[in-house]
């Protein structure tokens, strides 16, 4: 029997929709790409519609709508929480209350309301989802999955066995002692925000000594061999505040916590050093010890932990599994796509059929626009351009393009669904330039220059350039640049410390070559891509470089690119140089003057 199921994660943040017709993703994507409010976590209306349109189907004719937790669950345990707390919390028990009691207590009425749907409802438990969106679109007959985030509603982390079409949770740890917790009330401290700017603390862990490990473990976690652990919550604001950590977090770390957009001092480097290998022996220690309770070979990671791509290189690098997939939309959002998978394999009963690739597709599973819409806008909205009908002719102009140093927003085929920009929404610079990181980062991220850059290589020349013999293709896993392309450093350049590292050549293609010689790999793939294949395959023959620059096509604060217009505007909003949107090159020379750029630099440089 033919199935067709809607998956739905909203509410906290990064909302999403997904559609699974017999087994296979149709769509999926977050809606944050179509509100363009990063993150938003409202009801997923527009990503609903967009993958209807996809799968060419009313709503009428969805067999099931699945949400990715259960609503009561949660709330249980939030009152809970703070009748364990009380009175302390009452201003964010007030606060929180209210729109579970208008809204997220009657999930039932509000998706039949806001999609008129008269269907069958269904709720997954949040690990349940994480598991399921890990193991249902990997390679595995059969794996091991390890799901770890801030919270579910209790679980926080889980070890499952995945065997066919069946997804079963082995173990749980239980909120509030979380890792994903834990790491966001760093990223607090640190300055950044949280359940957005963890990656931040990865990336500026290596500008750090990690001398504030011991501190961690003596005053603020008991850590097992097992890999779970107690918190000291005498730390910690999250169970009920307002804010992460209290004032006993600043006594520990030498000073309160830094405000958000101050100068970054050795303190804070020194502390997101700290916490990322207190992380990474965590998450080694969950791993080894899900291999002991299941024997499994393969190994599948989701939650969002599982995007700490250093963490994950780690777990690679230590063989306790033979192989490892993890979900490119980690986090809550691909809570939409495991929702979907659980009602299809778990309700429905449906057989599961394996094959010798995922069924992610590259995660291209977004939006796409043709070359005559395209052409459409451009048209519409008087903008130059040159039509470059032949591929081959495309990539080879482009190539030329980045050997002179040129930034290029590149918008082609399908939107990738998760955080990562994978050669459809990116943006393209010449790894091999000294100069590229801090442009980059400067003139069109406007984003901290600290922040690394991630290389796109051909797969078939991964191992040539970073320590790395498995595919990479989600840009998920951390590994170094190979001794032979690095360069060696100077007695004095060998001295130097904290943020003064960053400008230092340390390789063949120092833009995407983090300080300790690290690199966040994205594998170019012919089957999943091939027109970003053949860009890369173009650049290698005239460069013998098969590595560039891919970071995602936004600015700080904007959520990826999703239309022709959002890809212009962001082009026209930067100092990038051209623009290859479907056929269709544009160079900035040539373009009108776009009158609200300075506004809006003002309004986004530091959001």
């Amino acid at each position: 029997m033919s199935y067709t199921i809607l998956g739905i994660s909203a509410f906290y943040h990064d909302s999403a929709a997904c559609i699974v017709h017999d087994g296979n993703i149709i769509a999926a994507a977050q809606e944050e790409r179509f509100t363009r409010k990063k993150h938003d976590s409202n009801f997923p209306s527009l990503a609903v519609q967009f993958c209807l349109k996809e799968a060419r189907c009313a709503i009428a004719d969805v067999d099931a709508v699945v949400f990715y937790d259960k609503p009561f669950l949660k709330f249980n345990r939030l009152i809970e929480t703070y009748l364990a707390h009380a009175p302390k919390g009452f201003k964010s028990f007030m606060m929180a209350i209210p729109i579970w009691l208008k809204e997220k207590l009657w999930l039932s009425d509000v998706i039949e309301n806001e999609l008129g749907y008269d269907g069958k409802i269904l709720f997954t438990e949040h690990h349940e989802s994480h598991a399921a969106s890990a193991f249902f679109p990997s390679p595995f007959e059969r794996a091991a999955i390890v799901t770890v985030d801030g919270v579910g509603e209790y679980s926080t982390t889980s070890i499952a066995i995945g065997k066919g079409n069946t997804v079963k949770i082995l173990t749980e740890q239980h909120f509030p002692h979380s890792l994903g917790l834990l790491y966001s009330a760093f990223t607090y401290f640190t300055g950044f925000k949280v359940n957005s700017g963890e990656y931040k603390v990865m990336g500026l862990a290596p500008y750090g000594e990690p001398k504030y490990v011991q501190v961690i473990h003596d005053k603020l976690i008991d850590l097992r061999e097992d890999g779970s652990f107690t918190l000291n919550l005498e730390y910690f604001n999250y169970p009920v505040g307002l804010t992460m950590t209290n004032n006993k977090m600043s006594s520990l770390f030498g000073g309160p916590p830094r405000k958000p957009e101050t100068e970054l001092t050795q303190r804070e480097m020194d502390i997101a050093a700290s916490i990322q290998a207190v992380t990474e022996e965590i998450m080694v220690r969950i791993v080894r010890y899900a291999k002991n309770i299941t024997g499994e070979k393969n190994l599948c990671l989701a939650g969002g932990v599982a995007l700490n791509c250093v963490a994950n290189g780690k777990i690679y690098r230590s063989k306790i599994f033979d192989s490892l997939w993890i979900q490119p939309a980690a986090g809550d959002a691909g809570g939409a796509l495991g929702a979907a998978f659980t009602a299809y394999y778990h309700y429905f009963k449906q057989p599961r059929i394996t094959a010798k690739t995922d069924q992610q597709m590259g995660t291209y599973l977004g939006t796409k626009y043709s070359d005559a819409e395209i052409q459409q806008y451009l048209e519409m909205n008087g903008i130059p351009y040159i039509a470059i009908e032949d591929e081959s002719e495309l990539c080879n102009k482009v190539a030329e393009l980045l050997m002179e140093e040129k930034v290029v927003g590149w918008f082609q085929g399908r939107m990738e669904f998760g955080p990562r920009a994978l050669g459809n929404r990116s943006i393209l610079g010449d790894a091999r330039s000294p100069e590229m990181q801090k442009k980059i980062n400067l003139k069109i991220k406007y984003r901290e220059s600290f922040r690394p850059f991630a290389p796109a290589v051909l797969s078939e020349h991964v191992s040539d350039w970073f320590e790395l013999d498995c595919e990479s293709p989600y840009m998920l896993l951390v590994a170094d640049v190979v001794k032979n392309k690095r360069r060696i450093m100077t007695e004095q350049e060998s001295k130097l410390w904290g943020i003064d590292k960053l400008n230092t050549v340390r390789s063949e293609v120092p833009a995407v070559t983090h300080i300790d010689y690290s690199a966040r790999s994205q594998t170019v793939h012919e089957e999943t891509n091939p027109l970003f294949h053949k860009l890369l395959t173009t650049f290698f023959k005239k460069t013998g470089c098969p590595v560039i620059v891919n970071t995602s096509f936004n600015v700080r604060g904007e959520p990826i690119v999703e239309s022709p217009k959002d890809a212009y505007t962001c082009f026209m909003r930067t100092d990038m140089d051209n623009l290859v949107i479907g056929k269709y090159l544009l160079n900035k020379r040539d373009q009108p003057s776009y009158t609200d750029d300075k506004k809006w630099k003002k309004e986004y440089a530091l959001d």
